[in-house]
């Protein structure tokens, strides 16, 4: 093969190549084009179905969130049944304890009917919002904290009651009032998330005394991650008070202090947000509601 070259003068030479060199060259030429043409292709498809397989996948995740949807509520559903077992076993409990109950106190009773705020079309195109969840949870969680406040109720009726009447605590451990509503489910002040608080805090000042609330023996006096300083006293027949947060402590364990002795100053150690006392009544390692207890001196 022979390929003609002109020079600056317009002579020309030929110039011998060889038919492999020839066919390479050719060769490097095809593919060059074949690839540029592969890029174009890819590249129109792309434009085609990039946009129906993002609708797909969108589809494909709203069809995976719409499920988990029908299944929290389908669970609500379930939390709802069995509250309505929970009230039916009550009754018939309270129709037992009523005979047991004495002098003019009365057993706290269950509302006879619930309302809920009117709502309208809880659906959209007949598919759950999540809205709709936030607001059927909510219902079931203000329902299961009525039955939480009768029964915390009962129990202490039955308990001042019983002979445990002499060792239940029943004095403010400061003399100032209770954050109401700090005893149960709450926003942790931390966290910021749901948790279960087993004590009342009281807003008191740092230094203000902290005295025992009823007579026992110091079980616990020392540091905790979570407490602070803090001490525990055993009141006998399973019953303990815990007192957190402190600043200074008066007593040691082993300690036996009576009722209305002073055990501590308020503080804000451990974890805390500011100066305040943290306040337990445990039976049996079970949390109490001290705001069934507590009376002023």
């Amino acid at each position: 093969m022979k390929i003609l070259l002109l020079s600056k003068n317009n002579t020309r030479k030929p110039l011998s190549v060889s038919f492999w060199t020839a066919f390479i060259l050719m060769l490097g030429l095809v593919i060059a084009v074949s690839y540029a043409s592969f890029l174009y292709a890819e590249r129109k498809t792309q434009e085609t179905f990039a946009p129906k397989i993002e609708t797909l996948k969108l589809d494909l995740g709203f069809s995976s969130y719409q499920k988990n949807l029908n299944l929290y509520i389908q669970q609500i559903g379930e939390l709802n049944a069995r509250v309505v077992e929970l009230d039916n076993q009550t009754e018939r409990l309270q129709s037992i304890l009523k005979k047991q109950i004495i002098g003019k106190q009365k057993l706290p009773k269950l509302p006879k009917k619930e309302t809920s705020e009117g709502q309208g079309g809880p659906f959209v195109n007949n598919q759950l919002r999540d809205q709709d969840v936030q607001i059927a949870l909510q219902q079931v969680m203000n329902r299961i904290q009525i039955r939480e406040d009768i029964f915390n109720e009962t129990e202490s009726i039955l308990l001042k009651q019983s002979v445990l009447k002499d060792t239940l605590p029943t004095l403010y451990p400061v003399n100032v009032g209770y954050r109401s509503s700090s005893y149960g489910w709450r926003v942790d002040p931390i966290l910021g998330i749901r948790s279960f608080h087993e004590g009342l805090d009281f807003s008191a000042a740092d230094g203000d005394e902290i005295i025992a609330t009823a007579s026992g023996i110091v079980t616990a006096a020392g540091v905790a991650p979570d407490y602070g300083n803090y001490i525990k006293i055993k009141h006998g027949d399973g019953i303990e008070t815990r007192y957190a947060h402190a600043s200074k402590l008066f007593v040691k364990k082993g300690d036996i202090v009576n009722k209305d002795d002073v055990i501590a100053l308020v503080g804000n150690t451990g974890r805390s947000t500011g100066p305040h006392l943290h306040y337990e009544i445990r039976l049996n390692g079970r949390s109490l509601d001290p705001r069934k207890y507590l009376k002023k001196k």
